[in-house]
């Protein structure tokens, strides 16, 4: 299995992954040819070799010509959905960046639409975005892993005045995700860096066992004194696993009877947002036959304490039971489909290369049904209806060879 695997030692940024997969092999032409598909002017691309610390790497740059506005989650939208990238790459991008809208939406206490994505909706970070994505088609990526992410410490100056490190918007994409601080000052891991290393990977972990083919090693823009500012890609074989990949999580529980009703609801959205894995209610029947509230939430284990706290300030409950399991999860691709609506989003379930399930993002669909005025339902069936025609194998082209009877 073709395994990439991110040695974040001196953190993650856009432009350094992009440096490193240029590193790797892929061509920087191919790069401007691609993101030229982009409905985006103003800007001109360069990479060229340079030293951190005495150590080699790649810097690639992306340097404005013109004026650029702030765009609004929807804009950035609209610009990757009229571009001419592969379907695969603009369904996985704009996953992205409404992941991204959906969290500076809680913590500025705005809605999506109101927003203005200042750093992120800049046309540095979304050639930066976009063109990872494009990078890692093309050199044919199948898994990523990565180590645990160094973020640096102190302060960092963007729109909203100083900010600590790592930024509120950096912190939240990074929950579950190990990292650690050292005595280096700096914003180590972006916005950009967070995003793109918290959607593709999984693992998080020391070097696995791989047979490493090429390593590439990506330039961050400033040069610390004895610590050299790279990022370095381990691109090789990794033997896929015969059995289905698990993970530790841990399962909190608590029983409830006295509790408004409206509190679960808000308690259940709250969970969710600050990294619980699911948020489920069952109705039971208590002592002395009340009726009440079963809660159960899967949360990465770290999250223990703060789960427990937020049951206790939210709820009535005395007390919560805990315990640790596996889990195994089936492996989940995001799919553009092009319908009579436009371009929808499918999630896609695979074990191995066996597709299980698949099914159009709700939220997109219910936005075209509430533009276009029309059912629900059959923008669902619409966006199926195209993934499934995209799934048949082609015909060959031809006359067929005629029989005799």
């Amino acid at each position: 299995m073709k395994t990439l695997y991110f040695d974040c030692f001196s953190g993650i940024s856009g432009d350094m992954v992009l440096g490193g997969l240029i590193d790797l092999g892929f061509p920087l032409d191919f790069l401007k040819e691609e993101l030229a598909k982009l409905p985006l002017k103003g800007y001109q691309l360069s990479a060229q070799e340079v030293t951190r610390a005495s150590l080699r790497g790649v810097k690639f740059e992306v340097q404005v010509t013109e004026s650029q506005q702030e765009r609004s989650p929807a804009e950035i939208r609209q610009i990757i959905n009229d571009s001419g990238l592969s379907p695969e790459v603009k369904a996985k991008a704009v996953e992205m960046f409404d992941r991204l809208a959906s969290i500076e939406s809680t913590l500025h206490r705005m809605p999506p639409e109101k927003l203005h994505l200042h750093e992120m909706g800049a046309v540095d970070s979304l050639i930066d975005l976009t063109g990872t994505l494009v990078g890692l088609q093309k050199l044919g990526i199948e898994e990523f892993v990565s180590s645990p992410l160094h973020v640096g410490r102190g302060w960092v100056r963007c729109q909203h005045g100083n900010l600590p490190v790592p930024a509120p918007a950096t912190a939240e994409l990074l929950r579950g995700i190990p990292v650690y601080s050292t005595g280096i000052e700096g914003e180590l891991v972006t916005p950009t860096g967070a995003l793109i290393i918290s959607s593709l990977v999984r693992e998080f972990l020391p070097l696995p066992p791989m047979k490493v083919e090429k390593i590439g090693y990506g330039a961050g823009s400033r040069d610390y004194k004895g610590h050299p500012n790279l990022l370095r890609l381990f691109l090789g074989e990794r033997e896929k696993a015969t059995e289905m990949p698990g993970e530790r999580v841990m399962v909190m529980e608590t029983n409830i009877d006295d509790t408004n009703p409206q509190i679960l609801g808000y308690l259940m959205e709250v969970m969710l947002q600050k990294g619980a894995l699911d948020v489920s209610y069952t109705p039971i029947i208590m002592k002395k036959n009340r009726p009440g509230t079963l809660l159960s939430v899967i949360l990465p284990p770290h999250l223990k304490e703060e789960m427990a706290a937020l049951i206790f300030h939210e709820t009535t409950t005395l007390g919560v039971r805990y315990y640790t399991t596996n889990r195994i999860t089936l492996m989940r691709e995001y799919m553009s489909v092009d319908t009579e609506y436009g371009p929808l989003t499918i999630k896609v379930a695979r074990l191995g290369e066996e597709v299980l399930s698949y099914a159009p993002e709700y939220e997109e669909c219910k936005r075209i049904a509430e533009e276009r005025e029309v059912p629900l339902k059959e923008v669902q069936m619409s966006a199926i209806k195209s993934y499934l025609d995209k799934r048949k194998p082609k015909k060959p082209k031809g006359k067929h060879p005629k029989t005799s009877n």
